[in-house]
């Protein structure tokens, strides 16, 4: 079975200063983890304060996205090889990078491919907006945004998969378990399997959207559900406890 995983995505949120409190917070607090391994997404610019904060901790961290270049004239942008030593995760096509910054399937296969050659776990998200759901085009989506980023991918060692309905993300309103089950241990792993055989099953698989103490438990109840990638909930460290708590419950 995958192994249990719990993401905060931080998004643009905290300064350094809260950002390490926050970090700090979570590892104090922390009790029973056994089994599940926890990744703190912040911000770039709190990438080296949260790693300082969380060091010899079994808690790991994550960024939210970045550039699949090397070293170069890319003004603004963070390339893999700036990542390397600050963390062992990254967020990678995320609705809101394909949304509002109009990041391209393309983009989103470089980054995969990128963060592969440079020894980083990508997180990737896929997901469907509310008009292809009500197009009952939801499975088709998602499996076009797997083959898409991962065309020209050998090896998924280290992968992980974060299934996010756009419809859900920040809006309270989260997909059902079973809704999630669907397209996870369906289309999700259906595709997977397809692309890379018997490699499909060891991919964990993380619902986000509108994930939170109470409705956690479940989705993790589910054997097509591996974990969770937080948004909102993440930036109180007594939730995102709770959520590793009931994670560690519903999977050990």
């Amino acid at each position: 079975m995958p192994v249990p995983t719990i993401a905060g995505n931080w998004k643009m949120n905290t300064t350094v200063h809260e950002a390490t409190r926050l970090a700090t917070g979570v590892r104090d607090g922390l009790r029973m983890s056994s089994g599940v391994e926890i990744v703190l997404c912040p911000p770039f610019i709190a990438l080296q304060p949260v790693r300082d904060a969380v060091q010899g901790s079994p808690i790991k961290v994550g960024a939210q996205n970045m550039h699949f270049e090397d070293p170069g004239a890319y003004t603004g942008e963070v390339g893999p090889l700036m990542l390397q030593g600050l963390c062992e995760y990254v967020v990678l096509g995320h609705s809101e990078r394909r949304q509002l910054f109009g990041e391209t399937d393309d983009q989103i296969n470089r980054k995969v491919k990128a963060a592969f050659s440079h020894g980083l776990q990508p997180i990737l998200c896929v997901g469907e907006t509310l008009e292809h759901r009500e197009a009952r085009r939801a499975g088709a989506v998602v499996a076009q945004q797997l083959r898409d980023a991962l065309s020209g991918v050998n090896d998924i060692t280290g992968l992980l998969v974060a299934y996010e309905p756009v419809w859900a993300i920040g809006t309270g309103q989260a997909a059902t378990p079973e809704i999630a089950a669907e397209i996870m241990g369906g289309t999700v792993l259906a595709s997977l399997t397809a692309l890379f055989g018997q490699a499909a099953d060891d991919v964990p698989l993380l619902y986000g959207g509108s994930v939170n103490p109470e409705n956690v438990g479940s989705y993790l109840r589910l054997g097509a559900i591996h974990g969770a990638l937080v948004g909102g909930a993440s930036l109180d460290a007594n939730q995102f406890l709770r959520i590793i708590q009931a994670t560690a419950e519903a999977k050990l």
